[in-house]
């Protein structure tokens, strides 16, 4: 199965879509990756999704992505008398460790690190961003606010501190829980929810131990500090548009997203754009406009993935959610103006081999019209740098290793093929010459440009280029 788009679509999946013949339905529409999210799954449901993408994939015989998103800490006030209390704008109201029930004066927050990192003149929000209140005074016990904007206030409402770092790790007990779980399994990818640090991403990495990818999920003020430091530990990032948006001012959503695409493009590092982009589409089976224009701003951006939360996971339009991402994305790059806006935002070629490879492969087909790049890599960077350069031609990837494959099924543009390493030099050019052709990228006499590394099979040392024709005997 081909794709006729280089971004990639990740679907999560959920109550509405965790059946083997939904995920099956969903991956026909377009999807590449499925995200289980830890926040809604016991380990015996995650077994059991796990299992039903690994059957299709077996089904499909093309490799399939699966991404483990972990919860993260969550911060909460306690329980409230009568289940709510409303705040008023202007009033002062404490928050404490006492845990009796809340009123409209006072609410617990059974958390004790928040007393010891909070300041006078720095925020709190609460129920998503939709309540704030302003730091007046803070003792070892307590903490005086003013409110600055009212609402209500219910039972286990979320706790945000946009101005103060948290001396917290992003993992909790229960995340140690889940990664193992996931590992165990064989998941793909793993993603670290509210990372305000790169120590919290070399934590993950070192659970890991290259088990599994790890993406650094962007979504609270304090990661932006360290952004080139994170970029540089993860294996991807993703712009976490819905909490990022409670924390920072609406406004500057747009501009972050943006800049932490290109970021991670510049280091060539996958970038994943997430939340909300069809919200719609949980309960109407066409998306607003301004929906559509969003995706199609993710996708004129060179982001490498696009991704559906709630609309693929509980809501009533699933398949016909990534059916619209589908359409959107090769639309966007089905248009004229594609092209100029994506070649103006290439990055310069690191003072690497494999980058100088990977960019001599974009010239020389360029130059050569060629019908596709073809990359072997056992490791999976060989086929990273060729997709940083973002040539707007096939780019397959070749490589023995399924964990290799399943994990680039989420970079842009990349056609993972699973095939035994090659015998040797010649092997190497006739069966990239006969996967392009068998696989539907190019047809006989057309050339393509291979990438490898030799001695055949060493990871990371990708420093040979050939171009090849595809030959009549390819067919076979």
């Amino acid at each position: 199965m081909i794709r006729r788009r280089n971004v990639k679509i990740i679907a999560t999946l959920g109550p509405a879509s965790d059946t083997p013949e939904m995920i099956r339905k969903l991956f026909d529409a377009g999807a590449d990756v499925f995200r289980l999210n830890m926040s809604h799954l016991d380990h015996a449901n995650l077994k059991r999704v796990h299992a039903a993408v690994r059957q299709v994939e077996e089904d499909c015989g093309r490799p399939i992505g699966i991404l483990a998103d972990l919860q993260g800490p969550k911060l909460r006030v306690g329980e409230m008398t009568g289940g709510s209390a409303m705040l008023e704008k202007g009033a002062r109201f404490r928050f404490d460790m006492n845990k009796a029930p809340g009123d409209k004066t006072r609410a617990p927050l059974p958390h004790p690190e928040i007393f010891n990192a909070v300041s006078a003149g720095q925020t709190l929000l609460l129920d998503d961003g939709k309540i704030r209140v302003l730091v007046k005074a803070k003792a070892k016990d307590h903490i005086d606010t003013e409110v600055i904007i009212g609402g209500k206030l219910s039972n286990r409402k979320g706790v945000s501190l946009p101005d103060t770092l948290l001396p917290m790790a992003a993992m909790t007990e229960k995340d140690r829980r889940d990664i193992d779980m996931a590992l165990e399994l064989g998941v793909d990818w793993v993603a670290l929810s509210f990372v305000q640090r790169p120590e919290d991403v070399a934590e993950a990495r070192k659970i890991a131990r290259g088990r599994a990818a790890v993406m650094a999920k962007i979504e609270k003020p304090q990661a932006l500090g360290h952004l080139e430091e994170i970029i540089d530990i993860a294996d991807a990032i993703m712009v976490a548009r819905g909490d990022l948006g409670v924390e920072l001012p609406l406004e500057q959503v747009p501009g972050w997203q943006k800049r932490l695409t290109r970021a991670a493009r510049r280091s060539g590092k996958p970038v994943v754009v997430a939340t909300q982009m069809l919200e719609s589409m949980i309960s109407s089976a066409t998306p607003t406009r301004a929906e559509v224009s969003d995706v199609a701003t993710a996708v004129f951006e060179g982001a490498d993935a696009i991704m559906l939360s709630a609309e693929s996971a509980a809501g009533q339009y699933p398949v016909e959610a990534v059916t619209m991402m589908d359409k959107v994305a090769q639309s966007v790059e089905g248009d004229p103006t594609y092209p100029g806006i994506i070649y103006a935002q290439r990055a310069e070629p690191e003072a690497t081999g494999a980058d100088a490879i990977s960019a001599a492969a974009h010239s020389v087909a360029d130059t050569l019209n060629a019908a596709a790049i073809v990359c072997w890599t056992n490791s999976g960077s060989t086929g990273l740098r060729a997709a940083r350069e973002r040539p707007l031609f096939p780019i397959i990837v070749l490589t023995p290793v399924p964990a290799t494959a399943r994990r680039l099924a989420l970079v842009w543009g990349l056609h993972c093929v699973l095939t035994e390493d090659a015998k040797d030099l010649d092997d190497l050019s006739d069966r990239a010459g006969r996967i392009a052709f068998s696989e539907g990228f190019a047809q006989p006499g057309q050339r393509i440009v291979v990438t490898a590394g030799v001695p055949l099979g060493t990871p990371g040392a990708t420093n040979m280029l050939r171009v090849s024709f595809v030959g009549r005997r390819d067919r076979d």
